[in-house]
């Protein structure tokens, strides 16, 4: 037990010592990039072997072109904000994948896939910005090593409390009522705080790219339309889509004005 709590104090001691530049706020991270960023492309690399890559195509060239310029805006802002070089191991990658799934996502590192399914929702170049400007900043923000930490963090205190508690009827409610309570009550919050820190996050670098941030509060009305329906928001690992939609409105004229400082005055 000794050991565990060593350990335990030793992890919140290293939890703290990474910034969100973008926040300015400390993160509950101890994995360095040196650690993940190696594992994230080789996972990449054997997704894309193993799924159908759309190449050469009109929208395989837009996800790259828009990709590029959110990435271009992130390193502006982040080295006008004091973090040159902050993106010196990112690996930038696009991908489309011919797949009828809403979504997109991106691994540690910037290694980025969007699925033809989501698309249609995107509408174009700046619906697609909204999107990738979301997913970027889950990789600039190292969201993907902040899950891990904390379900690093929830295992630990699971085999603490089982080898604390004798009783085994004891140690199976504990089990039941910490799985469920850390899950509800501690992850699937972390979860839905991460995603809309993407979203703000996001908003700002596609203002600062030149697309227009007025996009993201009406590609979240389309999802909403086609959605067929989504367990309440605090059993959800995301914010529903009318607290995004009021959120992304609400942020985007701060986002225009972040963009004038880059010079950027007018918006696709």
């Amino acid at each position: 037990m000794k050991k565990i709590g060593f350990l335990l104090l030793l992890l919140f001691t290293a939890a703290g010592c990474k910034t969100n530049p973008f926040t300015g706020k400390s993160t509950l991270n101890f994995y360095p990039n040196s650690q993940v960023f190696p594992m994230a492309f080789a996972e990449y690399d054997q997704f894309l072997e193993a799924n159908n890559v759309v190449e050469g195509t009109a929208d395989a060239h837009t996800i790259t072109k828009v990709g590029q310029r959110i990435a271009t805006a992130a390193e502006r802002w982040l080295t006008a904000n004091g973090y040159p070089g902050y993106l010196k191991d990112y690996r930038w990658e696009y991908h489309l994948v011919q797949d009828e799934t809403v979504n997109a996502w991106c691994m540690p590192g910037g290694k980025i896939v969007f699925y033809s399914g989501i698309l249609p929702i995107c509408q174009g170049e700046t619906g697609i910005a909204v999107v990738m400007g979301h997913e970027v900043a889950h990789a600039l923000a190292d969201h993907g090593a902040q899950r891990m930490s904390a379900g690093t963090l929830q295992q630990i205190g699971a085999v603490a409390g089982n080898v604390a508690i004798e009783n085994e009827e004891w140690r199976n409610t504990f089990n039941q009522a910490y799985g469920i309570g850390t899950t509800v009550g501690i992850m699937l919050p972390y979860s839905r705080s991460h995603e809309t820190e993407a979203d703000r996050i996001g908003l700002q670098i596609m203002a600062i790219a030149g697309y227009n941030p007025d996009e993201a509060a009406a590609l979240w009305k389309r999802m909403s339309a086609q959605s067929n329906g989504a367990p309440p928001e605090f059993l959800s690992t995301h914010p529903s889509n009318e607290t995004r939609i009021a959120n992304l409105t609400q942020w985007a004229p701060a986002a225009r004005a972040e963009a004038q400082k880059f010079g950027v005055t007018s918006f696709q």
